[in-house]
């Protein structure tokens, strides 16, 4: 069983910044695969960005046009999420979940929320105007 703890989340304005964590405990990890995905109210959960352990290949959405960056430190098996130039729109709850990969490199990592086996409670990003 995988356990995931995020933190990081809080009230900003717009224009600035925070990073989130996801901590995984639990298992003995061989590769695996987080992801942070997050849902407003009102609107379905979207991706956000993923990365893979073995290799640190990443995927964004689009949508951040380059104002969120992902990475990893497999020792503590976490991923930050760096959030700069918030908006109002990127307010939501943020989750990161976790799925084991292939051993294989240079592929990229899961973006959809069903491939993904295991999920934190969330943190709550607010941005104000």
């Amino acid at each position: 069983e995988v356990q995931l703890v995020e933190s990081g989340g809080g009230l900003v304005q717009a224009g600035g910044s925070l990073r989130l964590s996801c901590a995984a405990s639990g298992s003995s990890f061989d590769e695996y695969a987080i992801g942070w995905f997050r849902q407003a109210p009102g609107k379905e959960r979207e991706g956000v960005s993923s990365i893979r352990s073995v290799d640190g290949n990443t995927w964004y959405a689009d949508s951040l046009e380059g104002r969120f960056t992902i990475s990893i430190d497999t020792a503590k098996d976490t991923v930050y999420l760096q959030m700069n130039e918030l908006k109002p729109d990127d307010t939501a709850v943020y989750y990161c979940a976790f799925t084991y990969t292939s051993v294989q490199p240079h592929q990229p990592p899961p973006v959809n929320a069903y491939e993904y086996d295991y999920w934190g409670q969330g943190t709550q990003v607010a941005v104000s105007s």
